[in-house]
């Protein structure tokens, strides 16, 4: 059973990585950027509401993130482990999926953190922009992301430190070698057996 989060700046790959990661491990992903995505293309009343967050590049207010991943952490799939990808985002999220966790009884064993150069961040949210035409990621809405992670999203970052379950992972470069650095540090991490 491995319950992870992974962590980093816009741009840090923590999708394509959460992915890989997952799938090592053997467990689901539960991304709150695919579901907003996904609600806001299907026009649902949340995806709606939403959207007018993302578009802006602003976080999504907790009382609507807070009961989507509080239901879907109850789902069947996600009771052997998960990776949690896009949450939490501030220290009042962090205590809210402590006592979500504590609920089901469960908890973290580790945080992924990617870590990357902002300008290379900037780079690869460029070049998304072009290949996927989302118009979320402009160098405007991006700038403001990166500025709102910086600000609160590295709060969290800090809480799960002090906690000694942070992973750091070098971010730059190739995604596989990304994969694989990740893979490999989340590996002797828990074989060490540190937990909280």
């Amino acid at each position: 059973m491995t319950r992870l989060l992974i962590i980093g700046p816009p741009g840090s790959g923590k999708g394509t990585q959460a992915v890989h990661i997952a799938k090592h491990f053997s467990i689901p992903t539960v991304s709150t950027g695919e579901i907003f995505r996904t609600n806001a293309s299907e026009e649902t009343p949340l995806g709606l509401e939403a959207a007018k967050y993302l578009d802006d590049g602003a976080f999504v207010p907790d009382d609507l993130t807070n009961a989507l991943v509080k239901d879907r952490l109850r789902d069947v799939d996600v009771q052997p482990g998960f990776l949690l990808d896009g949450y939490p985002r501030t220290a009042p999220q962090v205590m809210e999926l402590d006592n979500m966790l504590a609920s089901l009884g469960h908890r973290l064993d580790a945080v992924v953190e990617l870590r990357a150069p902002d300008s290379e961040l900037e780079r690869r949210m460029i070049q998304r922009a072009k290949e996927q035409g989302r118009k979320d990621d402009t160098v405007e809405v991006f700038r403001r992301r990166l500025d709102l992670y910086h600000r609160e999203t590295h709060e969290v970052v800090a809480v799960y430190a002090g906690r000694g379950i942070v992973v750091s992972v070098d971010g730059s470069g190739e995604p596989r070698a990304i994969t694989e650095r990740a893979i490999a540090a989340v590996e002797k991490f828990l074989k060490a057996g540190v937990t909280p």
